[in-house]
């Protein structure tokens, strides 16, 4: 059979699809903490998971002052929205994933990249600060049962809400979920919560 320039089109759109799964069926779980109100939320997909925990901007503030950080980089990343963040693989394969293809979408529709690990060591290499502990790694090749955590950055007023696009592959099929119903964590605790 001869092939068409269309037919040939065809055949690699078809090749392309079966190397791309969008999933976009991830079963969502959130909890509030009783004690101080914060949430988190965890994304249960096509043999990946991803947890995310509200950070009070004070906590950050905490951590990297810890670290002797001069203050003007303390106040730019408490500025963001920082989640602790938990990704597992529990496909039982090999699993890559990548924070540079992630995104978010804010309540505006507005797509926005993540700052990335290597986004703020670099900045903060260039104030003077050696440190790269904290932070969730750009990318990794998780085996079997493999897990990884760190702070993720979403630049976001206080309690803004945002869908999170994430990406990861698993014997090279890529796949695609959202995780919707998110918000940055308030400036402060609510006042019935800290007393």
């Amino acid at each position: 059979m001869k092939t068409t320039p269309i037919h040939s089109i065809v055949l690699i759109t078809l090749m392309l699809c079966a190397a791309s799964k969008p999933s976009l069926a991830a079963k969502i779980t959130t909890q509030q903490n009783e004690a101080s109100g914060l949430y988190s939320w965890v994304a249960e997909s096509d043999g990946f998971s991803i947890e995310l925990i509200q950070l009070l901007p004070d906590f950050i503030r905490a951590i990297y002052m810890s670290h002797d950080f001069p203050a003007a980089e303390v106040e730019d990343i408490a500025s963001y929205c920082v989640f602790g963040t938990v990704i597992k693989n529990t496909s039982g394969q090999e699993l890559d994933y990548d924070v540079a293809d992630w995104y978010y979408t804010d309540s505006s529709g507005n797509k926005h990249s993540l700052k990335t690990k290597s986004n703020w060591i670099e900045q903060w290499q260039k104030a003077g600060v050696a440190f790269s502990w904290t932070l969730l790694p750009d990318k990794g090749t998780f085996y079997e049962g493999d897990w990884q955590q760190g702070f993720t950055t979403v630049k976001l007023p206080r309690e803004s809400t945002f869908t999170l696009t994430y990406k990861w592959s698993i014997n090279d099929t890529e796949y695609t979920d959202i995780f919707e119903g998110l918000r940055c964590a308030p400036e402060n605790l609510p006042e019935q919560q800290t007393q």
